[in-house]
């Protein structure tokens, strides 16, 4: 097995978010809920990367910070119209999801 860690961020509405993940290549993986009705727990993917997403109150704060490393910063930036910043060790943007939570995306210097 594989170690690897997964963050849970907080949703208000797992599909809208996951629906925004989208467009940064994530697709869905799994999801499950206790029952019809209940808050939703989604597992999106892209590649070796994950994210679960929970709309359960208690799972996580709104606001959180993830650092992704991807190779296409410039593709994200053109698709969500940011602009591409360098810092010291590497190229990223700065995003926020539909529930507040943010992400710098960041790729190696060349």
């Amino acid at each position: 097995m594989d170690e690897k860690i997964t963050p849970i961020l907080r949703a208000e509405n797992a599909e809208v978010s996951a629906a925004w993940y989208a467009r940064l290549g994530f697709a869905r993986q799994w999801e499950h809920r206790f029952e019809p009705g209940f808050p939703l727990f989604l597992c999106i993917s892209r590649g070796p990367i994950q994210i679960f997403l929970s709309e359960h109150r208690g799972d996580a704060r709104p606001g959180t910070l993830l650092y992704l490393h991807l190779e296409d910063v410039e593709v994200v930036a053109a698709e969500f119209d940011v602009a591409v910043e360098d810092a010291p060790w590497g190229r990223e943007v700065h995003l926020r999801d539909p529930d507040g939570n943010r992400l710098r995306i960041g790729s190696a210097q060349q």
